[in-house]
């Protein structure tokens, strides 16, 4: 959800026509939803590595727009558009388009256009980890000369049962950003210096679990802060949940930074699937308590060791925020600085695109 990738260098090396370019491919980029974070943190890992990026997607700003790779475009991409927008390209990313089944007709046309050619697919969201889509085979594709890369295990292992090969690489962090401004957001916010806010980094929509963030601000006697706007078709109940609300409700968003983590006392989470959830990892850096559901991925985070309250745990929560511990906040940091660092991904992303013999 941030302008800037996270960690590595602020600015590019200078253009050297040695360079190997990387395209990354997707439905939408640079905007703020969890797959254009992501893809912005591997495009600044793909320049430290010794690549040019370029970004091509349907929607958002993006260095090549081509319609028709979109979520829901009407028709599908120009093949002559979309060959143009890769050619010269050394390598190319494929960020979720391949994965998830929000656009079939322009996941066959990627696919189709990078036959035999170097290609990462890295998944986020295979259709199977969703009921709706559930039904839905032919994705993702594979090609002897791809690699396929996974967020997290769990989709690891299910590939493989499905014959598809694939590593993890864990989503990067930048874990030595600096403090957020708590004043100057909870200004900005109209909340008070002595309100007790909880922050919902999310898109509002079903699966992230809105009544339970909802209960948990009610019962602690909490502000909720809402950053995300309602999608796929989630605008009606979300009304009804905030209008019966007994809590404050506050709706704004911002831009991804240190702030969102600074300002509130602390993170909920209580989504019923995700496909990673960066708001823990990133509550973890910013020493910001967080309570996170039960959601697969999140068990596989926790077998890590994180110590997150349970969103049915408003007391425990309540009993911390009165007598705050900060061992539990040194733990989870160590933990983030551990696993999920910026420059641990790039470690990972290098070693692949090496072995694979894609970078000399």
């Amino acid at each position: 959800m941030s302008d800037t990738a996270p960690g590595g260098p602020t600015s590019e090396p200078a253009n050297d026509v040695s360079r190997p370019t990387c395209a990354i491919v997707s439905f939408r980029l640079g905007l703020t939803d969890g797959v254009s974070i992501v893809a912005r943190a591997w495009a600044e890992s793909l320049t430290t590595i010794g690549f040019d990026v370029v970004t091509v997607a349907g929607d958002g700003p993006v260095d090549i727009t081509v319609e028709g790779l979109s979520i829901g475009a009407p028709s599908p991409p120009d093949r002559d558009q979309l060959e143009a927008a890769l050619a010269g390209v050394d390598l190319v990313v494929v960020e979720n388009l391949c994965t998830i089944p929000l656009n079939l007709p322009a996941a066959a046309m990627v696919a189709e256009v990078l036959a035999g050619r170097p290609a990462i697919m890295h998944h986020h969201d295979p259709p199977w980890q969703r009921e709706r889509f559930a039904h839905i085979t032919e994705l993702p594709p594979d090609d002897p000369a791809w690699r396929h890369v996974t967020i997290n295990r769990l989709t690891e292992a299910e590939m493989e049962e499905r014959g598809l090969q694939a590593v993890t690489i864990y989503n990067g962090f930048d874990v030595h950003e600096p403090a957020g401004d708590r004043a100057g957001t909870r200004a900005m916010l109209d909340v008070s210096a002595d309100e007790l806010l909880v922050a919902h980094p999310v898109r509002a929509i079903a699966r992230k679990n809105i009544p339970a963030a909802v209960a948990l601000c009610e019962e602690l006697g909490a502000t909720y802060w809402l950053l995300g706007a309602a999608e796929e078709g989630y605008d009606e109940e979300l009304a009804r949940i905030l209008d019966a609300a007994t809590c404050r409700v506050v709706r704004q968003s911002m831009p991804h930074c240190s702030d969102i983590y600074a300002a509130p006392d602390a993170i909920a989470f209580p989504s019923l699937w995700e496909g990673f959830g960066n708001p823990p990892i990133e509550a973890a850096i910013h020493r910001t308590p967080a309570v996170v559901g039960h959601y697969a991925v999140a068990e596989e985070l926790r077998t890590l060791g994180f110590r997150w309250f349970d969103p049915d745990d408003a007391a425990g929560l309540q009993r911390w925020l009165d007598n705050p511990d900060t061992e539990l906040l040194d733990h989870n940091q160590q933990l983030a600085e551990q696993h999920f660092s910026f420059e641990h991904m790039t470690d990972q992303l290098h070693e692949l695109i090496t072995a694979a013999g894609w970078l000399t």
